[in-house]
Parts: structure tokens; C-alpha cells; sequence
């Protein structure tokens, strides 16, 4: 591809590039450009908000440039402030080497592993004196942190900051230095670490990384940002069915965006809107379990959904419950099969007064009801939750 076309597809589906002529004169260069993308691995698992930055890297991956994945085994001790109204609870070094095990291996669906270059910026903050530290901040000054709006947004409410968090932007920023990164990719939360890296390697006489800030993707409520916390999630080690299923329960409104953050391709306008659904699900359930899986997980959740043949396909099992109301049937499978909590008001209200609870396809509209299943029974809970009962000996 001609550096003209790499920038057209590099920068589809991003919020920010400063800058496209920075860039494009990078591409230019004729050499393989190295592309810093930073984890801090707070957590072990990764959901589909976190890979539209990795798919990002992936592009630039395909067109011959040099991913470098920073595992900031250092930084996430600290944790990024970033968009933050109270200090993170510290992670020890053991921790977030664990962490950092689960991460890259789900990382790795989506990035050649052989052609990523992996980092830990501990191998160079954990030789610094305690002189270089403070070499290092004298490049930086407090006006400067405290332009970020989270740090004014917490003293303007009288909340601390701590002064280790005003740290993190210039420990961000000394890890491009380090790499000499050609080209940083972040959420659009990053903004100010990221220039705080262009600084420095401007110091250092290095050329300036070109900052590629990519959208916060929309959970499946399509408002939040996708979330674990909010529960409008997709987990990249979720099981094929339950990932098919919440795709298939993303708005026709936000799935072009869905392709172009997560697949980087363009929706097919010709496409019927269901048919589209359809295939994005099984191309990002293929792509994190292989196609058979992804093939599987369409033929089933057609075969339950589309053919409306519950009893023919895969479905979670639940103990017997014995003689039980509706209302006690329907809160224990939801907790039994799916971890899912719900409050009785809103089993009555949202789901068994609408009818939305089925046993073997009659509708149970009276919570106050008494019902025995029996073995083998399918007990319908919504459009994508159901379970097959088992027997009493089970």
C-alpha cells in the first residue's frame, strides 16, 4: 500500500491523530514504524472495549511496522489516574504479573505473537536512582499536572491527589522515550500522558511520537462505555454461545460501529439488518474461538431463536428445584445458570407478568404460582436466556 493509503486506513475509526501530515510523512520513511500501545494489567481478563486500541495495533501490524505491547508491570502498581475520581487501590508486583499472564494471552488473539515485541517498563524504573527520579520530574512542572481535568476536577471537590498519581503521566511518557516509539495508541482518555511522551522524546532529541487516540467503545446498552462494572460487557474469554448472544443483542444504530472499532471493516449497507448482525457475531466469536466455534454458535443460536426450537439445541442445565413457586424458579435459574441477580420486583414486573417466562412454551404470568418441572423440561427466561431442567437423581 502506498503510504497514502496505510493513513486512510489507519486513521478510519479513530477520535484523534495529531497529526495525519505527521504521519503520513512517518509512513514515508520507507522503514518499519514502531507502534507503543501500553497495558497497565489491573485486572485478568480483557472485554471488547479493550481491543479496539489492540485491533488498532493490528493494523499496523499487517502493514509491516513494529508492534511494541507495554506491559507497565510498574506503572500498574500505581495505576493510570486517567478519568478517575479517586485514587486507585495499589496492586502489588506479584499481582500484576499475574494479571499480565491472562492478559497478553488474550492479546494475542488478535496480535501475531511472533511479530510483537513485548516490554515491561520495569526493566528500566526499577533500576532508576532516586537522583533520576528526580532528574526525571524536573523535566515536568506541578502547573503542567494540574491541567489535567481529572486532578482539577478532584481538588475543585476537595478530594486528594496524591503525588505518586502526579507521577504517572511522566513515567508514561519516559516509557516512549525508552522505546522510541514512532506512534502512540490510546483511548481518548490518554491525551495528556501521551503528549506528555512527545515532550520528552522532544528533550531527549528524539523525533516525536505521533499521538492516535481511538473511541471509548459503547457497551451493549449502547449509552455507557463498555464496562464490567456497568454489566454491558463482552468478554473475550466469554464461551461462544453467550458471546454470540450479546452481540446479537447490540442495536442495529450501533453495529457499523461495532465493525469498523473491532473488525476495522465498513458495515454492508446491502446487507439485511439481521443478516449483519448475524455475521459480525460469528466473525468476533470465530475470532476468539476459531471458526468451527463460531459456525457452531450461529447454527445454535438460530436454531433457538430464529426456528424457535428450543428443544433441539445446547442449553445450560439447573439442578431440579423440586415443587417451587414461578417467582423462586425463575431468581434461581437466573443466579444457578447465568450468575445472574435480579431483584423479585423485577422478575414480576419485567419478565414473568410480560410472559417472558415459558415452560416448555406456556407462558407463567403468576409468580404466587406453584410449578413442579419435569426432567428435561426447557424453562425460557428471555430472548437469550434459557435452561434445560434435569432430573431429581442428577
Amino acid at each position: 500500500m502506498t503510504p497514502e493509503d496505510q493513513l486512510a486506513l489507519l486513521t478510519a475509526g479513530t477520535a484523534k491523530v495529531l497529526s495525519e501530515k505527521e504521519l503520513l510523512e512517518k509512513l514515508r520513511l520507507g522503514r518499519p514504524l514502531r507502534i507503543k500501545l501500553g497495558v497497565d494489567p489491573t485486572a485478568p481478563d480483557i472485554h471488547f472495549g479493550h481491543t479496539v486500541a489492540l485491533e488498532k495495533l493490528r493494523q499496523f501490524q499487517k502493514l509491516g511496522h513494529q508492534a511494541v505491547l507495554l506491559i507497565g508491570d510498574f506503572t500498574a502498581t500505581i495505576g493510570d489516574p486517567s478519568g478517575r475520581s479517586a485514587t486507585r487501590p495499589p496492586l502489588t508486583r506479584d499481582e500484576v504479573l499475574e494479571n499480565a499472564k491472562t492478559y497478553t494471552e488474550q492479546a494475542f488473539k488478535i496480535l501475531d505473537r511472533d511479530q510483537t515485541e513485548i516490554v515491561f517498563n520495569g526493566d528500566w524504573f526499577r533500576k532508576m536512582t532516586y537522583e533520576d527520579v528526580l532528574r526525571l520530574n524536573s523535566r515536568v512542572t506541578l502547573s503542567q499536572m494540574l491541567q489535567r481535568e481529572d486532578f482539577r476536577n478532584r481538588l475543585d471537590n476537595a478530594q486528594e491527589v496524591r503525588l505518586h498519581e502526579i507521577q504517572y503521566p511522566v513515567m508514561q511518557g519516559w516509557d516512549s522515550v525508552e522505546i522510541r516509539s514512532d506512534v502512540e495508541i490510546g483511548g481518548t482518555d490518554q491525551l495528556f500522558n501521551i503528549l506528555v511522551g512527545r515532550d520528552l522524546q522532544k528533550e531527549e532529541g528524539q523525533p516525536q511520537q505521533v499521538v492516535m487516540l481511538v473511541p471509548l467503545l459503547e457497551g451493549l446498552d449502547g449509552v455507557k462505555k463498555m464496562s464490567k462494572s456497568y454489566g454491558n460487557y463482552i468478554g473475550v474469554n466469554d464461551e461462544p454461545q453467550e458471546m454470540f448472544g450479546k452481540l446479537m443483542s447490540v442495536s442495529d444504530e450501533l453495529m457499523a460501529r461495532y465493525y469498523l472499532l473491532l473488525l476495522g471493516e465498513s458495515l454492508d449497507p446491502s446487507l439485511h439488518p439481521m443478516d449483519a448482525k448475524k455475521s459480525l457475531a460469528e466473525k468476533l466469536t470465530s475470532r476468539y474461538h476459531g471458526d468451527e466455534a463460531g459456525q457452531a454458535a450461529r447454527s445454535d443460536w438460530e436454531t433457538r431463536f430464529s426456528k424457535k426450537d428450543l428443544a433441539a439445541s445446547e442449553l445450560p442445565e439447573l439442578p431440579h428445584p423440586g415443587e417451587t413457586t414461578v417467582l423462586a424458579l425463575a431468581a434461581l435459574a437466573f443466579q444457578s445458570a447465568f450468575g445472574i441477580s435480579k431483584s423479585n420486583g423485577e422478575l414480576k414486573k419485567q419478565f414473568i407478568t410480560t410472559g417472558s417466562i415459558q415452560l416448555n412454551g406456556e407462558k407463567l404470568t403468576d409468580p404466587n404460582a406453584s410449578v413442579t418441572p419435569a426432567a428435561g423440561d426447557v424453562l425460557k427466561l428471555s430472548k437469550k436466556h434459557a435452561v434445560r431442567i434435569l432430573g431429581p437423581d442428577a
